[in-house]
């Protein structure tokens, strides 16, 4: 079971929401070291495995038919059994840390910091539950995802008592069309195998092609939003070239050979890595100009 819930936590995606709320409360600072270092974990797994356990829990039926499901980019789950403890698990793993968190918050009257990770949270339920099913919902399933992302970055911000300039909007607007472009583009492998399973998305709504463009677009959006930030933040304008270029290598694609977009997504993972070193030399450097490393 437990291999099985790492599976279905996405390792290699835990670093995309546990880095933004770390990264958030350090620079802005004040908090103590345990809450960073407890926020910091519960972002780093508790939370991966709510959002993707729930996932695959009520993706399974279209993840019997994706090729690309049964590894790193997720588990396939047919046995209902096994599904149940999924299920559960990946619920009951989050709720001590939610609750010192939320403690934490409740305690010192900090009902904003409390309302962002009741948000947060909810995104992630909403986003696959039956019922809900965000994901099912073209363009707010890409800001649903979006959230997934950004949001760990302002719990952050909030709960450490940041002070909202224009400059830190403006990041966090460029981080949030990363999330939906990046949300977008993944779709665009699956239209076929979510066409046959019965689920929409902007990807199977607007087509293959469309969806790439707007994707290409949105990562371009991203960067320029990032020439508001703060310097050396506008340096960051820069690496959404390399994700604008990736997307755009599959600018033909048609429904028929969306599939071949995979390639595009594989590249992807690796390419966040290679983004997020480059972004914390950024913000080492934001830091030390400010005397704050």
């Amino acid at each position: 079971m437990i291999r099985t819930l790492f599976w279905a936590s996405r390792p290699v995606s835990w670093v995309n929401t546990a880095y933004p709320f770390a990264a958030a409360a350090i620079l802005t600072g004040g908090l103590p070291t345990w809450l960073v270092v407890l926020g910091t974990v519960f972002f780093l797994v508790p939370y991966n495995l709510a959002m993707y356990g729930i996932n695959d829990v009520f993706d399974f039926a279209s993840d019997l038919r994706n090729p690309r499901k049964g590894g790193v980019e997720g588990s396939v789950l047919a046995d209902p059994a096994v599904r149940r403890r999924v299920l559960r698990w990946s619920c009951l793993v989050a709720v001590p840390f939610v609750a010192v968190l939320a403690g934490w918050s409740i305690a010192r009257g900090q009902w904003d910091a409390l309302a962002v990770l009741a948000v947060s949270l909810f995104a992630v339920v909403a986003y696959s539950w039956a019922g809900l099913r965000f994901k099912e919902r073209p363009f707010l399933d890409a800001a649903t995802s979006a959230t997934h992302f950004v949001s760990p970055a302002l719990y952050g911000l909030v709960l450490a008592g940041a002070a909202f300039t224009p400059a830190l909007w403006a990041l966090l607007g460029g981080f949030f069309l990363w999330g939906m472009a990046s949300q977008m583009f993944g779709a665009v492998q699956d239209v076929l195998p979510d066409r046959e399973g019965g689920l929409a998305s902007v990807a199977t709504v607007l087509g293959a092609r469309p969806t790439v463009w707007l994707a290409a677009a949105l990562y371009a959006g991203a960067g320029l939003l990032m020439l508001g930030t703060e310097w050396p933040g506008p340096l960051a304008a820069l690496l959404a070239v390399p994700y604008v270029l990736n997307v755009l290598r599959f600018r033909a694609v048609t429904d028929a050979t969306s599939g071949a977009a995979h390639r595009g997504w594989r590249l992807f993972l690796p390419l966040n890595y290679v983004t997020g070193f480059l972004v914390t030399m950024l913000l080492i450097g934001w830091a030390l100009a400010r005397g704050g490393v």
